[in-house]
């Protein structure tokens, strides 16, 4: 469902290009003056440009008025014309010159607002995106703006400035049908081009969402590389990727056998053009009425106005296209974030760190209701575990202490203030989070663990590798701490990548920490000695615990049993066991559950141990 509908959303756009034109014009306010120079050498190369047919006329005129003297050469005709030759050249590369500040840091600018944008955006988008597809297009609409800015400044405003000046030429100096058959020539062909185009551009946009479509796939079948290997699908991988590329297939041959149309069409317009232009010339010489020059100056005008007309076509298209991609990413930047800041928000005040949830409700969507009147406090310095089973509610706990999103009733307070009413980066900075699933980036050791704070010292980082117990292990590695880890730190153990998140999220030095199932996905040995870490630097600090394993939260403060998202027990672990509760059944199910595995795994059943 998710795939339908990012294709839906690709190929029905709600704004219009207008829109995306003016949104594209901020970018440029910053080197306006360049924007306006550029115009400038653009206007000066065309006025060269138009002026060298003219001086061409000139030279031809003047050896045909010779009529059999002794033809002398036109000396400053002819150096009037090499000066504008290289004025228009000169000119065109000043141009290219000084918009090209222009045009590469409005891509820098958007590239960075967009990323800027995505880091902004609530974890429910992050969770629903394919990030493959999102790649490519930032990548294509990132890229639009460059295309676009080029198109106009390069082929677009010239060749308006180009037909003006010669419009203005042939009016004043010749008959009213030279500038009919020119510009009618231009209308229709213009008119043609944007109507076979429009009805083009849906084979590009479908080919848009395709290409998107198997550069997902791509990219989810390497970033699951092991999965894949597991149950040996590499050929329903390999079958899925060219299902879509076939599809694409078929839609460039169409998109390009259309084009081809365009092509002759366009050709055909011009051909009409310049034969009727050059009729009339040739009748104007017969006549008497024009001279050689002139038949040479009309032909000469033809051939500056259709050889730029010509790309012209291609011009449109490719903007029409470059706007199909810039949409992508504009409509990306209206999204708004579920979870913003309020108004003037000032940043949190930390004192102690208490934490309060109050009457807590939350549902990530309006028919699945995920948590009920939660309502509980960690006082400073105390540390709170949350058990249940699979579904309870107690990662979304965390979720929205870390304000990934807001609760529907109920408030959560630190230090008695709503988190809803500061900041968001305040809030954040206070809280140090070792996930169930640590993920590091694919840089050396140095760099993943400094991530918690990276104007660190080299003594912070290296004391916080202490105290996680891990800097003896990076020493022993052949590269020390610029040991690359991998992508997402495949290169190292469940149980290293465990203490390499302990240790950032010490060097953080936030007041509340929240472990989230740290150690669910360890052995026993490992998850004994992360445990022995976790219960160190959990000292003075106000912690909330999330687990499964009812054996790693033993030595908590408190102990909050959860059920469908409702409290229903709390106390600490004899109180707990005494009640008779869920909790204590949670218990006798997991000491069966040790009881058992090391027969299952070939040792000696312990005696009067139940299968």
């Amino acid at each position: 469902m998710i795939r339908i509908h990012a294709a839906t959303e690709r190929v029905h756009t709600d704004r219009r290009d207008s829109q995306n034109l003016r949104g594209m014009l901020p970018y440029l306010a910053e080197f306006r003056g360049r924007a306006l120079m550029a115009l400038g050498c653009l206007v000066l190369a065309k006025l060269a440009n138009v002026g060298v047919p003219m001086v061409l006329k000139d030279i031809v005129d003047a050896f045909e008025q010779a009529n059999g003297a002794a033809l002398a050469l036109p000396v400053g005709l002819l150096l009037a014309y090499g000066a504008l030759k290289l004025g228009n050249s000169l000119f065109n590369e000043l141009r290219d010159v000084v918009f090209a500040r222009v045009r590469f840091r409005a891509m820098r600018r958007l590239s960075t607002r967009v990323l800027t944008h995505l880091h902004r955006l609530s974890l429910s988008y992050h969770l629903g995106r394919q990030s493959g597809a999102v790649s490519r297009d930032l990548e294509r609409g990132t890229r639009s703006i460059a295309t676009i800015l080029n198109y106009l400044v390069f082929s677009v405003i010239p060749v308006l400035v180009e037909f003006t000046l010669v419009a203005a030429v042939l009016l004043t100096k010749y008959d009213l049908i030279f500038t009919l058959v020119t510009f009618g020539t231009v209308v229709v062909y213009i008119g043609f081009t944007f109507a076979i185009t429009e009805w083009r551009m849906d084979y590009r946009r479908q080919m848009n969402v395709l290409d998107s479509q198997a550069n997902t796939r791509a990219f989810d079948s390497l970033l699951n590389y092991e999965t894949v290997k597991y149950f040996g699908n590499e050929r329903l991988e390999l079958d899925r990727y060219d299902g879509t590329l076939a599809e694409w297939e078929d839609l460039a041959v169409k998109s390009q056998s259309s084009m081809s149309l365009l092509n002759f069409g366009q050709g055909s317009i011009i051909a009409l053009g310049v034969t009727l232009i050059m009729f009339y010339a040739a009748q104007g010489v017969v006549s008497g009425s024009m001279s050689i020059g002139d038949l040479v100056l009309v032909n000469a005008f033809m051939l500056q106005l259709f050889i730029p007309l010509g790309f012209l076509g291609i011009v449109y298209r490719q903007i029409k296209y470059a706007m199909a991609d810039m949409d992508l990413v504009f409509k990306l930047l209206d999204r708004e974030p579920e979870v913003t800041d309020a108004p003037d928000a000032p940043a949190l005040a930390l004192d102690q760190g208490a934490v309060r949830f109050e009457h807590v409700g939350f549902r990530y969507q309006p028919e699945r209701p995920i948590l009920h009147e939660v309502d509980f406090r960690i006082e400073p310095g105390e540390t709170v575990a949350v058990v249940g089973h699979s579904g309870a509610g107690k990662s979304t706990l965390a979720r929205l202490l870390f304000r990934f999103y807001d609760p529907q009733q109920g408030c959560i307070l630190i230090d008695g203030q709503d988190i809803r009413a500061v900041t968001q980066d305040s809030l954040r900075a206070a809280i140090g989070v070792v996930p169930q699933d640590t993920v590091l980036f694919n840089e050396t050791i140095r760099y993943n663990l400094a991530y918690g704070r990276p104007s660190a010292s080299e003594k912070e980082v290296r004391h916080a590798a202490e105290l996680a117990h891990i800097a003896e292990f990076i020493e022993g590695l052949p590269d020390g701490w610029e040991t690359v880890v991998g992508e997402r730190g495949l290169k190292l153990s469940g149980g290293e990548k465990q203490r390499v998140a302990i240790a950032r999220a010490m060097l953080k030095r936030p007041r509340i920490l929240i472990f989230d199932e740290a150690t669910s996905s360890l052995d026993s040995r490992t998850e004994q000695a992360i445990q022995q870490t976790l219960a160190e630097v959990a000292e003075n600090h106000t912690t909330l615990v999330i687990a499964h394993r009812l054996s790693t939260v033993v030595d908590a403060d408190r102990i909050l049993v959860m059920d469908r998202g409702r409290v229903i027990e709390q106390g600490g672990h004899r109180a707990l066991l005494e009640q008779g509760g869920a909790y204590a059944a949670m218990w006798e199910l997991q000491q069966r559950e040790r009881e058992i595995e090391p027969a299952e795994n070939g040792a000696p059943r312990r005696p009067g141990a139940r299968p």
